[in-house]
Formats: C-alpha cells, sequence, structure tokens
C-alpha cells in the first residue's frame, strides 16, 4: 500500500514538472502576446476585482509572487490578474461561494466560454495563469486540491516570427545612426535663429535642440543593443550603468524570474553605446536617474513603451517593414542562427526557459534557405 501511495505522489510531482515546462514554454510564446492586450485596454486589476466582487487580497499575493519569481513584466501581471478576477467573478456568480468549491468541471466551462471571443494565443495565457494561481493556492494551504492540474493548454498555431531580413537590420541601424550623426545644435543657415532677438530665448532653443540630440544618440544606442543581443525590451530599460562591462563588450540583464545572465554585443553597439554615455546621457540626466543606463527626455529610467515607439518610428523612417522590439530581437536570434551560432548558445544569450521557444527561430532560417535557393535555382 505505501508503494502504491509513493508511486501516486510520485506521478503527480511527474505531471506537475511537466505542466511547469510547458507553462514556462506558453509564458515565453505569449507574454508579450498579454501585454498587447493589457495595453490595448485591459483594466487595472485592482478595479477588476473590486467591480467583480472578488476579493483582491486573494489575487494580489499571487501576482507578487509571479513579479518574484517569474519575472513578467506589468502589463502581462495585471492581464493575469484579470484572467483571475473575471473567472472567480464568474465562478461565483455561478453558486461557488469558495475556492474548494470550484472544480475542474466549472473551470473548463468558463474556459469554453471565453473561448468564443478571444483567439488561441489568449486563451492559453488564460489557462496558464489559472493553472498557476490555483497551483500556487494549493501549495499555500488555501485549497485540499487543485482543480486546475488536468486543465490543457490549447495547442498554439506555428507561425513564424516576424523578422527583417540583414539588409533591412543594417538599413534600419544605418538610420539611427544618421539621425544621431545630424546635430541639430550646429545648424548650417545661421537664419535659423534670426527671429530669436532675446539671448534667452536663444539658449533655451539650443537647450532644446541639445536634448533632441541627445535623444537622437540614445535612440540609436537603443536599436543597436537590441538587434546585436537579442535582449528583452524589458531588460533593456532595466540595465544598470554598472551592468556594462566596456572592456569585454558584455551587458548584464535581468531576465524572467530575476535570472540573470551576461550577452556579448559587437563593435557597432558598443559605438553606439559609449556614445550615449559620453554624450547623450549626460544631457538628459537628472537627480532622478540614478544607475540607468537609458533615460527617458525628463531624466528618469526609460520607459517600455517609449523603447517600443522607437524601433516603430525608426522603422517607418528606414522605410523598412513594421516592427516591434520582440520582432527585432526574433530578427537577432535568425540572422544568429543564420551565421552559424549554436541553439544552445541561443538560448542562453535570449534566456528562453525552454529550448523549444528557441527552435523557432531554426524555422525561420529554413524557410529563408528554401527562398534563396529557389531564387538561384529557379527550375528546382
Amino acid at each position: 500500500m505505501m508503494i502504491l501511495i509513493r508511486r501516486e505522489v510520485d506521478m503527480a510531482d511527474v505531471h506537475r514538472r511537466e505542466h511547469n515546462a510547458l507553462d514556462d514554454a506558453v509564458d515565453d510564446a505569449v507574454d508579450h502576446a498579454g501585454a498587447v492586450d493589457a495595453a490595448d485596454g485591459i483594466v487595472d486589476v485592482t478595479r477588476e476585482a473590486a467591480d467583480a466582487g472578488v476579493d483582491h487580497a486573494r489575487i494580489e499575493p499571487f501576482l507578487a509572487y509571479l513579479s518574484a519569481n517569474r519575472g513578467l513584466s506589468e502589463n502581462t501581471l495585471k492581464a493575469y490578474g484579470a484572467d483571475i478576477a473575471s473567472c472567480l467573478h464568474i465562478l461565483r456568480l455561478r453558486g461557488a461561494g469558495s475556492l474548494d468549491e470550484i472544480t475542474v468541471d466549472d473551470l473548463r466551462s468558463w474556459l469554453a466560454d471565453e473561448s468564443r471571443g478571444h483567439a488561441r494565443s489568449s486563451m492559453a495565457r488564460k489557462v496558464v495563469s489559472i493553472r498557476r494561481y490555483f497551483a500556487w493556492a494549493y501549495d499555500h494551504g488555501d485549497i485540499r486540491s487543485d482543480p486546475a492540474a488536468a486543465l490543457m493548454i490549447p495547442k498554439l498555431p506555428h507561425t513564424l516570427p516576424a523578422v527583417l531580413n540583414e539588409r533591412q537590420a543594417s538599413d534600419l541601424m544605418d538610420r539611427g545612426e544618421r539621425d544621431a550623426d545630424d546635430d541639430p545644435r550646429n545648424p548650417q543657415d545661421p537664419q535659423d535663429y534670426q527671429h530669436h532677438n532675446d539671448h534667452h530665448d536663444e539658449m533655451a532653443e539650443r537647450s532644446v535642440r541639445g536634448r533632441d540630440h541627445a535623444i537622437a544618440i540614445r535612440d540609436a544606442a537603443v536599436l543597436e543593443l537590441l538587434y546585436a543581443t537579442g535582449i528583452r525590451v524589458a531588460e533593456l530599460v532595466g540595465a544598470d550603468v554598472d551592468a556594462i562591462d566596456a572592456g569585454h563588450r558584455t551587458i548584464m540583464v535581468n531576465g524572467k524570474g530575476n535570472k540573470q545572465r551576461v550577452v556579448p554585443f559587437g563593435a557597432p553597439a558598443a559605438r553606439a553605446l559609449r556614445r550615449w554615455l559620453d554624450e547623450g546621457r549626460p544631457q538628459l540626466c537628472t537627480a532622478a536617474s540614478g544607475r540607468a543606463v537609458f533615460l527617458g527626455a525628463r531624466g528618469g529610467r526609460l520607459d517600455q513603451r517609449v523603447a517600443r515607439q522607437v524601433v516603430h518610428a525608426k522603422a517607418r523612417e528606414a522605410g523598412v517593414p513594421d516592427i516591434s522590439p520582440h520582432a527585432l530581437r526574433h530578427s537577432a536570434a535568425t540572422h544568429m542562427l543564420d551565421g552559424g551560432a549554436d541553439l544552445r548558445e541561443v538560448q542562453e544569450m535570449l534566456g528562453h526557459a525552454s529550448l523549444s521557444t528557441t527552435q523557432r527561430y531554426t524555422h525561420v532560417s529554413i524557410e529563408g534557405l528554401k527562398r534563396r535557393y529557389r531564387q538561384a535555382f529557379p527550375r528546382a
């Protein structure tokens, strides 16, 4: 009897590890989609919980746990919290008075209703959020059994990530560099200042021009570092000056789950970063800057939304397909594999928890190889 009980416990541990591995992979696949959903209108989880009649104290510790152990973005945490609040609210209306009264059938019924208006990536996120929440509640003794353990993640479509080709990536980097080289503080036409009769107005104008030039230098460094390293935008804006080793051309970043990793970068990124630190950053630095590498126009740490806007704007100006920082990360991984990098090395560089996530880029590389083959051999 003891052997049978031990075997059941062992099997439960195996299933839990398998679920954790799958959830890690889905976190990588839908983290960006979840952040976009949240930015597009998912309400603040505190208000969502209050409106739903759900005690926020039951959700907040779980979100704090996710933030500390998974390193998810604020928007993704809001999306996860909104998923949980919505689920608990609906099940409460259906008669579930406590977490212990919720069954797997209740959860499946809720998911079935939600699936009518959401994409598979959003449904995968909902399953992961609910499964993680009930697993956390079980581990903390809030419930006697875990009803979400049997929930299955919907199969995500194997869509290839959008990437730039190497020529387009080069055009994007060149655009950022040209903007940084165009110093508006030294106009070619002296008539630019003719309308300024007051010395103080002229000095104020020069100050604005100096700030704009510093931002152009920053934007060039942002592009170069994102492409050279493939780091996430949250990792980029969260980096401190002390994390940069200029001699070895590496930067230490905090990834998901607060896992630190050291990522190398090449000479172009090193030049852009050094120029930003020497010329641009001092122009924007204030008492609020702290040790942040990248700063906003007012001197605080650069916001993720601004970094995303930079990539979109420069892509338009460079005449390349509109991409996000996440797509620039895809491009970096694809080009590294095209150049002969080992899959494990790319996984380590990108900070992927699962090798299967990194393997998506091999499919992109193969598709590019097929296109080049068809161009070289039209009769193939």
